[in-house]
This record gives structure tokens, C-alpha cells and sequence, in this order.
């Protein structure tokens, strides 16, 4: 099982943020969104996991911030969105593909990856709304690649989905580019989560700080995570500026209630959920 985590040395002082037991997608997506968070918020413990678990962990109130599949924001009472932070597209994002054996019209079964929420969600909406596709539904293993089922179609997501699978398919839909050519609206994957109960000030702050220099430090994060991934650098750089964005503005606000709109009306998620944010620094 993946997991790991990082924890600052620094000691707190008296008026600084909040200490939080905070869990950070172990993806290269969400490198740019915890650069030096050791250093902002001291004290406070970092947790590297995939969204799936960090979901589940915040749920569990084993953590108290996390970034998360964004629509389990909308599956649970309770939660605020605490930063302007998030990993966001508008457009092709590279790192999310359903990988069809049969024209996606024709997909009975779908092999889900097990690390995924808000993209599993997102693909079914897609199958149902564009294709009339209802299909069944299986779980891929994380480790998981492609052959590891038989499915008619297969969802990857992540550092894996980077790559190019070792055979040939009818079709491969980027999820985040289908999204915006039928919407024309952004795609928040995954988004600061908190429970409303929880001490978080200070925190909205220095994630939006810790954003701020993942932006600034793209080129560096590109040289020390490429040859973990077996990427080029280009690649990497190419993916964390062309493919993706950091910002939640109005239209990433839009897009989040269309999606909520539309797996209400699949009854996917919670139909009464409503966007809440508290210590949020607007776009």
C-alpha cells in the first residue's frame, strides 16, 4: 500500500496557523500544491496517499484537511472548502483516460480504478449523457494496469494513465477534454477539504501560498519527479503548465455545480450538497 508523509521540525509559534493533520494526493498533479507546506504550516503533520484513501481518511476524521476526489465533497454533510487551491482543467488533462475496447456506446462492464471517485463519477455521467451507456461496474486495483481486465472499457488515473497501454483500443476519451468540449466549462478533480468543526486558521493561507510557489518552482518539480515516473521532463513540465491549473475562479465554480447537477441526476451524490467555504480567499 502506498502511503507516506512528510512532518515539519519547526516549532509553532504562538500566532501561527493552526496545527492539522493534513493529507496531500501522491500524484505528480498535486506537486505544485504542497511546495514548502512543511515550512508554512509548522508543526503539522503532511500525509501523501492516494484521493480514494485520503477521502476516506477525512471521513473518518483521521485527518482534518485534505485534498480530495472533489465529489466526495459533495457525498458528505459536514465539509467546507478552506483554499482556492485545487487541481483543475480545462481541457485535455493527460492523467484521467477511459480506455475503450468497444465504441463507448456500447460498454456493458467498466473496470473503475480503485484510486479514483470524482472520475468515476465523471465517466459514468459521460457514458450516460453522451454515449446512453449505463454500464456495470468493477474495481481495478491500483497497481493495476490495463490487461489486468477484461471490461469492456477500462478508467485509469494518475501518474499511470501518463503512459501509453500495452495494446490497441477502439477508443481513449480524456475525461477532462470531453468535459470541456461539452460543457466549455472547467473540471475540478480535487479540491481543500475540511470538516466544519475543525481549527483551520491560518491554513487556507498557506496553501494558497504553498500554490503560489509550487507555480514558481514548475521547472525544478519537473526535473526531480520526471525520472521517478520514467517521463521526460518536457512531459512532465508540459503536463503541470498546459494540462492542468491551480485556481478555483468563478468558472471552476460552475463547473463544480454542473457536475454536482449532473450526478444528482444519476444519483450519484447527495442532491441537497451545496458549495461551502470558510477562510477562502477569493479568485
Amino acid at each position: 500500500m502506498f502511503r507516506s508523509s512528510i512532518m515539519s521540525n519547526s516549532v509553532m509559534p504562538d500566532s501561527g496557523p493552526a496545527i492539522v493533520r493534513l493529507g496531500a494526493v501522491s500524484y505528480l498533479n498535486s506537486r505544485p500544491l504542497i511546495q514548502d507546506l512543511g515550512q508554512l504550516l509548522p508543526g503539522s503533520s503532511i500525509e501523501l496517499d492516494y484521493p480514494s484513501r485520503l477521502a476516506d481518511a477525512l471521513a473518518n476524521h483521521e485527518l482534518d484537511v485534505a485534498l480530495i476526489p472533489s465529489i466526495e465533497f459533495f457525498r458528505r454533510p459536514g465539509y467546507e472548502i478552506i483554499s482556492n487551491a485545487c487541481v483543475a482543467a480545462r481541457g485535455p488533462v493527460l492523467s484521467v483516460k477511459l480506455y475503450c475496447r468497444v465504441h463507448p456506446g456500447a460498454v456493458r462492464r467498466i473496470a473503475l480504478d480503485e484510486g479514483s471517485r470524482t472520475s468515476a463519477t465523471l465517466v459514468k455521467i459521460i457514458l450516460a449523457e453522451r454515449f446512453g451507456a449505463i454500464p456495470e461496474s468493477e474495481p481495478l486495483t491500483m497497481e493495476s494496469l490495463t490487461t489486468d481486465s477484461s471490461a469492456d472499457a477500462v478508467l485509469l488515473i494518475g501518474d499511470r494513465a501518463m503512459h501509453a497501454p500495452p495494446e490497441n483500443f477502439v477508443e481513449i476519451i480524456d475525461l477532462g477534454e470531453m468535459w470541456y468540449q461539452w460543457t466549455g466549462l472547467p473540471f475540478v478533480f480535487a479540491m481543500w477539504v475540511a470538516h466544519q468543526d475543525s481549527n483551520t486558521t491560518g491554513v487556507a493561507k498557506a496553501l494558497n501560498e504553498a500554490r503560489d510557489r509550487g507555480l514558481a518552482a514548475i521547472g525544478e518539480i519537473a526535473i526531480a519527479e520526471a525520472p521517478k515516473l520514467n517521463i521526460s521532463r518536457q512531459l512532465a513540465q508540459r503536463y503541470l503548465t498546459k494540462n492542468l491549473h491551480y485556481k478555483m475562479t468563478s468558472a471552476e465554480l460552475s463547473g463544480l455545480r454542473l457536475f454536482h447537477e449532473l450526478a444528482s441526476r444519476h444519483n450519484l451524490v447527495n442532491h441537497n450538497a451545496n458549495l461551502v467555504f470558510s477562510d477562502f480567499v477569493s479568485a
